[in-house]
């Protein structure tokens, strides 16, 4: 049987907005492992599914998706993030606890 895995991608850590973030992902795992050519040097596989990603706009969907193809799946969930409003006045506010330095 057909192993995928879905989950829900991480921000980039390059960048600060959450673009592609928002789907939930399909991928397949490997079948089988990346052989070294000879001559050249390069990495290469003989599984075409490595380069398959389905996206998906929520977890239902991948797993009706799965199920519909008879595919094993495992859902890693994601840890959502707190955001914490911060004010760059807060940092000259009188009654701040530990005094503002550079």
């Amino acid at each position: 049987m057909t192993r995928v895995r879905i989950y829900k991608p991480a921000k980039s850590a390059t960048q600060s907005g959450l673009g592609r973030t928002h789907n939930w992902l399909l991928e397949f795992e490997p079948a089988s492992r990346k052989e070294r050519e000879r001559l050249m040097g390069w990495t290469s596989s003989r599984d075409t599914r490595r380069q398959v990603r389905l996206a998906f706009a929520t977890l239902e969907e991948a797993i009706a998706y799965a199920e519909k193809h008879g595919l094993e799946y495992a859902v890693e969930r994601t840890h959502e993030r707190v955001v914490r409003p911060k004010s760059y006045a807060d940092n000259f506010r009188p009654d701040r606890e530990t005094n503002w330095t550079h």
